[in-house]
């Protein structure tokens, strides 16, 4: 990667936490002054640290959680990567109460979004507001990297729900207890939604 795209993509990034500084701020400030929780820690964090977790349905991927209340004790940003082998999707769902962000760094992936559909290549950017259909595909022949931030916490009870430890046995989930896992992430799955019993 030249300078010209490491300043792009730390850029686009900058401006990615600066919107959701922005909702963090508004919603510090309407939250109740009694409300009492462990301050947030600090992270500085290389490319593969985190929390690192395997999907138990196949394709056999992966993703690292880096923020999170969890990770570090914060109350309003979620953070994380994942890798995306070519044909790998992130199948067509909605988010509840949160507002994402998917930044690409790598690769090239096909996003629908509401009534949008595109090819997004490496420094793109994906915003889906809460209440918003999303599926994205890795279209291209080489891993699509994405770094995804979320604006408060949920979605990422899903993903661990969803997923095991890299040293876990991987059980695959029945449907009820993925649904089960789609209402504690605040997140519905259109496909789990048009098959109610398998």
């Amino acid at each position: 990667m030249n300078s010209y795209s490491v300043r792009t993509a730390f850029a686009t990034i900058a401006v990615m936490l600066v919107a959701v500084f922005g909702f963090q701020t508004r919603s510090a400030q309407s939250s109740s002054a009694t409300t009492s929780q462990a301050a947030p820690k600090p992270l500085l964090l290389e490319k593969n640290d985190g929390e690192r977790r395997i999907w138990r349905e196949p394709p056999p991927g992966g993703f690292v959680l880096k923020v999170s209340p969890k990770n570090n004790g914060s109350q309003h940003l979620v953070m994380g990567t994942e890798d995306m082998a070519p044909g790998d999707e992130f199948p067509l769902h909605k988010h509840l109460g949160q507002d994402e962000i998917l930044y690409l760094e790598k690769g090239t992936v096909h996003v629908h979004l509401g009534d949008q559909e595109r090819d997004l290549h490496a420094g793109g950017t994906v915003f889906i507001p809460a209440q918003t259909w999303v599926s994205v595909k890795n279209a291209g022949t080489e891993t699509a990297s994405v770094v995804f931030v979320f604006s408060a916490p949920g979605f990422e009870n899903y993903m661990r729900c969803d997923s095991v430890l890299p040293n876990e046995k991987l059980i695959p989930l029945s449907l009820e207890e993925q649904k089960a896992c789609g209402h504690q992430g605040h997140v519905i799955y259109k496909d789990l939604e048009e098959n109610p019993k398998k």
